[in-house]
């Protein structure tokens, strides 16, 4: 009730659900899903105070109050008709056993941070395309859960069943916890589900989290494509964190719009700071990625400020506009969607609205495989989503085309490793783990900026160069084989020297005489400058470095001071003779020729040694 139903507010005593929405300006909870007809309920309707108590508070009936008064009425006692209204197992039996019940979980939609820009300074038209995009992604999303992932349990999880019917109450909100600009829905969906026979039981929360990542990808595909379609918009990434994905944007946003909106994060950059300083001088290294994503979430904790009172929309948009021309001058601010348009066009004229399967299916494969190494097919599929959201660049897709690029990166790039046991329950095909068949990709050192020392590549940044590979040999293979298809069929004994030369399947490789391409050559070419301009390398210039970068690392660092140190404690032993001295023996150099020596061997790498720490 405090965090979702009223906006991040309370509900003042004595004031009912709907008044105090009505003064927050939030417009109420409306209920979605499948299985609301099974309990008397339809699809937009307002969500009551009532109902939540009972739905979200007692895991009852949403009309509990009414079957309980009529079943009094015929003669039940009172405990037999409060449970039957108890969906499933009464909350009570779960406290009993001192276990604390999951009532309900809470999955939160947003879109990027350029489209919330779009929306908080945009003009009404392009406001109500924002939010009706939004609305369409979220019941997509919905559906998609409801279809392929909500399953419900039985027997301590040995029991499972399918059941596309959840019961979700929707609550939309607008700004953050400082008051900037911050559409987002919450979806309450209740951890209760109906199976074939009519009963009631617990969801299978695990199953949900655990798609949680493929349907994130699912709405800012399909909310990101609407929007540009409607609009004429087109996308472009923006890396928010080296090393680590990048965000597909809107074209034209400037940054400075995107930092002004973004208040929360600037906060919890500057505190990120000062807890890896702390993380450093404790552990003596530089944190992991996995450790990266922990001191993220605890920055994010440290600056959650407190909640405050909401305020109606038309305040807000008055508000943030006042704010950003303040910030920024009209100019910039009225000339928002016009900039968008323009950079959105000449996007458009350069990438096509086609995407090469066989690449894509290349490319899901290879950045999988090494961010992940053992994984599932929602993994997959989650990635082939960011394929499409990255190559087609907001353009619309054939739907069902991510599934299509999933089944093809299982089906020729990976292997399966979960065998069925006799007398275990089979998993279901979702739920199988794979590993790819092609290497491991080599990790780099990328060169510090602004006195950093150096960092170990990403997971991520591997996988783009291992993929960018993989899909260059694809195309070198495409160019040459179309090449041998297309050969003349004059003999290489009868023909003349430049003739040879021209049929040759390898004559285009040849770098000190032009070639003619042939028409199927030409056609992969295109295909070439297609993928290039849609995925775009720009995130990743300037990243591989040489191989003296190895040595500046914080490792090898470290371990060129101990050699120093121990080599200067040597040293200093010997001359207060506390050991005896080599002697000639050791080889003629003086004590501090020998150390220098040393050293410089150590500084530069040996035969092999080029990518070694």
């Amino acid at each position: 009730m405090r965090g979702v139903a009223v906006g991040d507010g309370r509900v003042p005593a004595g004031r009912s659900l709907k008044a105090a929405q009505e003064r927050a300006g939030l417009p109420p909870g409306v209920w979605m899903g499948r299985g609301l007809p099974a309990l008397g309920l339809t699809a937009g309707q307002r969500v009551t105070e009532r109902q939540m108590e009972l739905v979200f508070g007692m895991l009852r009936h949403p009309d509990a109050d009414r079957i309980e008064r009529e079943l009094l009425d015929d003669g039940a006692d009172p405990e037999t008709a409060r449970q039957a209204t108890a969906l499933g197992q009464p909350v009570e039996e779960t406290e009993q056993r001192k276990q604390t019940p999951l009532l309900a979980l809470d999955f939160t939609f947003r879109p990027q941070a350029s489209l919330i820009v779009l929306w908080a300074l945009g003009d009404e038209k392009t406001r109500r395309t924002i939010e009706r995009a939004h609305e369409r992604a979220v019941a997509t999303t919905l559906r998609w859960l409801e279809d392929e992932v909500a399953q419900t349990r039985w027997a301590s999880g040995q029991g499972r069943a399918k059941t596309p019917a959840l019961v979700v109450a929707a609550f939309r909100h607008y700004d953050n916890r400082n008051g900037f600009p911050l559409l987002h829905e919450h979806c309450l969906i209740a951890n209760r589900v109906q199976r074939p026979d009519g009963s009631w039981y617990a969801l299978d929360t695990v199953r949900l989290y655990q798609h949680v990542v493929s349907g994130d990808t699912l709405y800012p595909l399909e909310m990101t494509t609407e929007v540009c379609e409607k609009l004429g918009l087109a996308t472009v990434p923006r890396e928010v964190t080296p090393g680590l994905r990048p965000v597909m944007e809107i074209a034209g946003v400037d940054q400075e719009l995107i930092d002004w909106s973004s208040t929360r994060r600037r906060r919890i950059e500057d505190v990120l700071e000062g807890i890896t300083d702390a993380y450093v001088k404790k552990h003596g290294r530089l944190p992991g990625e996995r450790a990266r994503h922990g001191l993220g979430r605890w920055a994010a904790q440290e600056t959650r400020p407190d909640k405050k009172t909401p305020r109606p929309l038309d305040q807000l948009l008055a508000w943030w506009r006042v704010s950003a021309l303040l910030k920024f001058k009209q100019r910039m601010v009225d000339g928002l969607l016009q900039r968008c348009q323009a950079a959105g066009a000449a996007i458009r004229a350069r990438v096509g609205p086609w995407v090469d399967t066989a690449l894509a299916a290349v490319d899901v494969a290879a950045v999988v495989f090494t961010v992940r190494g053992i994984f599932a097919r929602r993994h997959v599929l989650a990635e082939a989503r960011r394929h499409l959201l990255e190559t087609l660049r907001g353009q619309e897709f054939t739907r069902g085309l991510d599934d299509y690029i999933a089944d093809a990166a299982l089906s020729r790039h990976f292997r399966q490793l979960t065998v069925p046991q006799k007398g275990r329950r089979a998993p279901a095909p979702d739920q199988l783990t794979y590993t790819a068949d092609f290497a491991w990709p080599h990790r780099w050192w990328i060169a510090g900026t602004g006195g950093k020392p150096p960092r170990e590549s990403s997971r991520y940044e591997r996988a783009r160069v291992a993929s960018l590979a993989l899909q260059n040999a694809i195309r070198d293979a495409r160019i040459l084989s179309s090449a041998r298809d297309e050969a003349p069929t004059t003999t290489a004994s009868n023909a003349a020297p430049d003739d040879q030369a021209a049929a040759a399947p390898h004559a285009v490789v040849h770098p000190d005489r032009d070639a003619a391409l042939t028409p199927a050559q030409r056609a992969a070419a295109a295909i070439q400058a297609h993928q290039q301009a849609a995925m775009p390398e720009e995130y990743l210039e300037g990243r591989t470095t040489d191989p003296a970068t190895w040595l500046r690392t914080p490792e090898n660092l470290e371990r060129l001071a101990a050699l120093t140190r121990a080599a200067d404690a040597r040293r200093r032993a010997i001359e207060k003779g506390e050991l005896p001295d080599p002697g000639p023996g050791a080889g003629s150099a003086k004590p501090a020729d020998r150390r220098r020596e040393h050293e410089q061997q150590h500084q530069q790498p040996g035969p092999g040694q080029g990518i070694q720490p």
